[in-house]
This record gives C-alpha cells, sequence and structure tokens, in this order.
C-alpha cells in the first residue's frame, strides 16, 4: 500500500497569516501541482534516485523556477513570502522537490540575479527563470564546508578570462545542471573573506564535468554530485560582480536560501504532522483508533504548535526580506529552529505509526529520512547559532 493509494494523508487548515488573494492563488497552485505532479511518483523517484525531469518542466510553465525574478527577465516577480509558501506546499508532498526548487531559485539563479551585470542577467535568467536550464550552485568542498573560507579551488587570470582547477561536493544538481555558479580563489595571498570570486560555468565548457553522484540517506530524488574544474577556461564575462567579493556575496545569498531551507523544513514538519494524524484515525488498537487515546494527541498537539511556531517564525523572515530589512539573524533563527522541529516532527511521526512507520508502505519513514539535511544544508545547527550569537553581540555591543 502506498500513499498515493491510502488515506493516510490528512489536510490541516492553513494558518492565517492575512495573504493578499494574489498570495493565496500561488498558494493553492503550488498546493495542486503538488498532489497532481509529485504525489503520484514520490515512492518511485526515490527509490530510484531519479531526478523527475517531467515535474521541473511543469515547475517551469508555472513560474516555480524564476519565482524572485523579475518579470522582464522571464520571471514571476513574486516576493518571498511566496516563495515560502511554494516551498512550504511542495515540500509536504516530497522535500525532495522542495529541497531543488529552493536550490534553483535561492542559490544559482538568487546569484546571478543579485550581483550580474544587465548583460549577464539578460543572458542567463531566462532560460534559468522558465525551467529550460537547471541551476547548480557550487561553493563546498570536501575540505570547505562550514569553514567556506578554506576553499581550496583556484582561477588563475589568463588571456582572455580565468582557468579553473579544483572540485567541490554535495552540490545540489550537480550532474543535472546546466548552468553553475563556483566560487573559487582569485587571490591566493589576499586578504580572508576577500579573496575569493564567483563565475558562472556552462555544461559543455572544456574541463567542466559532474564528478560523483552521491548515494544519500534522504532527499534522493534530488541530484546530489561532485562538480569538478580541471584547466577549464572561463571567459572574463562570466566573473560575477568585482573579483575578491565571491565570499561576501555568498554569505548574502545565504541569508535568503536560509529562508527557503526554513520553509522546506516547515512543509516537511507539516507533511510528518499530517500523515500522523491519518494514521492515527485509521490505526485501531485495543478496539479503537489509536487517535482516541492521550499519549497519541500530546504528540500530536506537540507537533501541531512547533509546525505553527516554525510557520509563523520563517514567514516572519521572509516579511522582512521583501521589506528589505536585514535578516542575517532571523533568517539563521527560522533556519535553526524549523529545521529542528522537522527532525522532531518526523521522529515522532514514526513513532506515531509504529511499526508501520519504519517500513516504506507509508511516508512516515521518508520524512524521517529528509529532514535532516535541514540541520545540515546551507549551514549546520551549529552555524546557525554562531550567527545568531554573533548577531546578538553587533546589535548589543
Amino acid at each position: 500500500m502506498t500513499v498515493a493509494e491510502s488515506p493516510e494523508r490528512a489536510e490541516l487548515e492553513t494558518l492565517d497569516f492575512g495573504l493578499t488573494a494574489e498570495q493565496t492563488a500561488v498558494q493553492e497552485l503550488a498546493r495542486d501541482f503538488a498532489k497532481k505532479e509529485i504525489d503520484p511518483i514520490v515512492e518511485e523517484t526515490d527509490e530510484a534516485q531519479r531526478f523527475p525531469t517531467e515535474v521541473f518542466e511543469k515547475a517551469g510553465e508555472l513560474g516555480f523556477l524564476g519565482v524572485l525574478v523579475p518579470e522582464r527577465y522571464g520571471g514571476s516577480g513574486l516576493g518571498y513570502v511566496e516563495y515560502f509558501l511554494i516551498i512550504n506546499e511542495i515540500s509536504q508532498v516530497d522535500p525532495s522537490v522542495g529541497l531543488s526548487v529552493a536550490a534553483h531559485n535561492s542559490l544559482c539563479t538568487n546569484h546571478i540575479f543579485k550581483f550580474g551585470s544587465e548583460k549577464q542577467r539578460l543572458r542567463w535568467l531566462p532560460d534559468l527563470a522558465s525551467g529550460r536550464k537547471l541551476g547548480a550552485w557550487s561553493l563546498t568542498e570536501p575540505d570547505a564546508g562550514s569553514d567556506a573560507a578554506g576553499t581550496r579551488t583556484r582561477a588563475e587570470h589568463t588571456e582572455g578570462g580565468w582557468l579553473l582547477n579544483g572540485s567541490k561536493t554535495f552540490i545540489t544538481h550537480g550532474s543535472v545542471g546546466e548552468i553553475c555558479v563556483v566560487l573559487a580563489v582569485t587571490d591566493p595571498e589576499g586578504p580572508k573573506h576577500h579573496n575569493m570570486s564567483a563565475f558562472v560555468l556552462e555544461r559543455g565548457m572544456e574541463g567542466f564535468r559532474p564528478g560523483k553522484k552521491e548515494n544519500k540517506l534522504g532527499s534522493r530524488a534530488s541530484d546530489t554530485a561532485e562538480v569538478i574544474m580541471e584547466n577549464c577556461f572561463v571567459p572574463e564575462g562570466n566573473l560575477l560582480g568585482v573579483e575578491g567579493d565571491g565570499f561576501i556575496q555568498a554569505l548574502k545569498i545565504l541569508d535568503g536560501g536560509r529562508i527557503s531551507i526554513a520553509a522546506l523544513a516547515v512543509g516537511t514538519a507539516i507533511g510528518a504532522l499530517n500523515t500522523s494524524i491519518a494514521y492515527s484515525k485509521q490505526r485501531r488498537q485495543f478496539g479503537r483508533a489509536i487517535a482516541k487515546f492521550q499519549a497519541i494527541q500530546f504528540h500530536l498537539a506537540e507537533m501541531a504548535t512547533k509546525c505553527a511556531a516554525a510557520e509563523m517564525l520563517t514567514l516572519a523572515a521572509a516579511v522582512a526580506m521583501d521589506r528589505g530589512e536585514r535578516v542575517t539573524r532571523i533568517a539563521a533563527e527560522a533556519k535553526l529552529f524549523a529545521s529542528e522541529v522537522a527532525v522532531f516532527c518526523a521522529e515522532r511521526g514514526v513513532q506515531i505509526h509504529g511499526g508501520y512507520g519504519y517500513i516504506k508502505d507509508y511516508r512516515a519513514e521518508k520524512y524521517y529520512r529528509d529532514c535532516k539535511i535541514c540541520t545540515i544544508g546551507e549551514g549546520t545547527s551549529e552555524i546557525q547559532r554562531l550567527v545568531i550569537a554573533r548577531q546578538l553581540f553587533q546589535e548589543n555591543p
């Protein structure tokens, strides 16, 4: 029995955020898309570790791959509140797809939009925003994860451009992406945090290729692979922004990226809660549905409360971003809290399902596998705590 064939998914009333009619329409569109296009294939893509290209073609047609891109570049011209709603709804059905949609929008596409020249925006954004091409963002390396300043990939200036050498790891869309933003050291002797630059690489460039595709615990339908550069020539016009500003650019991109991971976590947590509510009403023990037992009710009540709190904190971060406010602290807070709520709810979901939560006939075990990346990707929970603490002391010198 699969989820699509069983009555195990509940539908909770959405919290009233005071959304506009347009925002509500976007939310409903994302919900319908997730039910019709993603839900029927979740088990197949997860088991096969298959990236669902057909889903992303449809997502591009609906404007979900250019959410934050202005219409003049082929995007939807929406804000972070709408972006939160889209990622949340998709992730309730399949966090794998939610993760890929988030990475495409927040990282690669947003980096080009925020720091690219007008010529660069016109060159790359229309294909990315429409979904004709998928984006990847390459910062992490085998020896440079939380310590991104320890990047070893090098870009040496040569006639007409740069020669890139190095490798990146854990890259979303590393093997299926066609446009990739790569961070590389351009001045090895330069000051820390000001010696790195960002470049746009495209599939087909000589010396640029995917490496090992990772065999992951969860989010298995979201492509994750190495990216390798071996004497890869990158034209001068592919440098994003000012030489040496790559690390600072990356920090700004990660502020928005953390809001998207928080949205992913909220969706994962709500998905785990929804399946648990439905299952508790259907599963009978001692002559009645387990939903009648106080122990189960207390689990569900705590899950629902944490989901609501995570949802509101993440929405607050999205609103702050749309207002143009500094979001470093609140984005880290939302990412930290929501990701740990996702882990909590997924674990409780498995417990409520009992033995059935440990097998693949029900999606509880998938939420349990998928949730953990939320506490790791785009800055671990430990890094988020450091970011929050530093911001507190900056605000209170």
